[in-house]
Formats: C-alpha cells, structure tokens, sequence
C-alpha cells in the first residue's frame, strides 16, 4: 500500500526535524496542507503564520485543540482521505448478477 505524500511531513513532524517537515509541506497546496503547515507553525509557537494556514486550509483556528490532539485529528483525516484516494483509484467492482425471476411471477398459463 502506498502511503499519502502529507506522511513523509509527519514522519519529519514527529523526529523533531521541523525544518525539513516545513520545506516539504510548501509543496502541498491541498487543504490537508495547508493544515499540517499550520500544525507545524503552532509547533514553531509562529501563531500569526498558524492561524494564517488554519484559515486557508478552512479550520477554526481559535477552536483547536492542543498540539498533540491536533496532530491526532490530522493523522486521522490524512488516513480517511488516503483510504477514499485508494478506493477511488480501485478497478470498478463487477456489475452484480441478475437477479433471478420471481418463481409467482411466472404462471403456467394452461
């Protein structure tokens, strides 16, 4: 299974290389980006720039949780959405088979 490019920014998040999470993080223009990129600025205590992400990437900023939970809530979207990405990357399910006359429907007629 392939993982979400937002994963390589957690992976960096959770190392402690802020540095290297932000520099990728830029290269997202996804709303799940501009989230992490604000997780990231509350990390740095950079709150005006936060907020600034928050808001692009349409989340109440002054309503948030912690680091931590915020973080949990990302890591839970970025799963979701990577499942939804998965699945409509899949080949189309088979068409279901017919499904068989109704045995009342179909009198002998004498």
């Amino acid at each position: 299974m392939t993982t979400h490019p937002l994963q390589q920014v957690l992976q960096h998040l959770h190392a402690g290389r802020w540095n290297a999470a932000h520099d990728l993080v830029q290269h997202d223009g996804s709303m799940l980006g501009a989230w992490l990129h604000g997780i990231l600025h509350l990390q740095e205590g950079d709150l005006e720039d936060a907020e600034n992400w928050y808001d692009r990437a349409a989340r109440h900023f002054r309503s948030r949780g912690t680091l931590a939970e915020e973080i949990a809530a990302f890591e839970a979207a970025l799963a979701a959405a990577h499942l939804t990405q998965l699945a409509q990357a899949a080949p189309a399910a088979a068409p279901a088979a017919a499904t068989p006359p109704d045995p009342e429907d179909s009198e002998e007629r004498p």
